[in-house]
């Protein structure tokens, strides 16, 4: 793996798809259509209420980085230890994210070559995740706030690469990247649970392709 590549991966195709409370096989069938659709960057959360084990979702990311490696690149999302760290690590995850700042989490995913994207909310927890060794800062819940909130916390903080969690959308996508975010996440507006359970892999095409044409 090679951190800058990575990163220039993940601000090149800026759209992080989330993928939550799926099986290997709907992963799998899900990231075929998105990728049809133009989506590069996939991220597999870890359940932190244990319905689903560490180990299961590091067995998931493993199916999805050999089945689309050199393709879609795999980042594991919800990561809230040192020890999710290493399991994503040793699964072929080439990210990190995480819903917070927690130091040792960030520097646990740089010392193992991994780009490091923690979630932040206030102006000190992204100043404090950038200097931990962050890569991108995630501004989450970023659903829960105005646009002119992102633009407020950016612009002082220019030296901290932003990405958009929550709430983007086809129609403000655009607006988030020309208010300098270097990257967006989004769920369910692609992974669309309904399409997915039903096995309409036909629409999360089209939900990716809206996307990424409008970049």
């Amino acid at each position: 793996m090679n951190r800058e590549e990575v990163i220039r991966d993940i601000e090149k195709h800026k759209i992080i798809v989330i993928l939550r409370g799926f099986s290997k096989e709907q992963l799998i069938r899900t990231v075929e259509a998105m990728e049809k659709g133009g989506i590069k960057l996939v991220e597999v959360t870890f359940d932190q209420s244990g319905n689903v084990s560490d180990e299961t979702t590091a067995s998931y990311i493993r199916a999805l980085k050999e089945q689309f490696d050199g393709r879609v690149r795999i980042g594991a999302g919800t990561v809230m230890t040192e020890q999710q760290v290493e399991q994503a690590y040793q699964a072929g995850a080439e990210f990190i994210i995480s819903p917070d700042c927690y130091e040792n989490v960030i520097r646990k995913t740089r010392a193992l070559g991994m780009v490091s994207m923690p979630g932040a909310f206030t102006p000190t927890e992204a100043a404090n995740a950038h200097r931990y060794g962050a890569d991108f800062v995630k501004l989450f819940p970023n659903s829960e706030v105005k646009l002119s909130y992102f633009k407020a916390l950016s612009v002082p903080l220019s030296h901290i690469k932003f990405l958009a969690v929550g709430g983007v959308t086809v129609d403000n996508l655009a607006d988030y990247l020309a208010a300098g975010a270097k990257g967006v996440g989004v769920a369910t507006a692609i992974a669309d649970k309904k399409a997915i359970f039903s096995g309409d892999y036909e629409e999360i095409t089209r939900r990716a392709k809206a996307f990424t044409e409008s970049l």
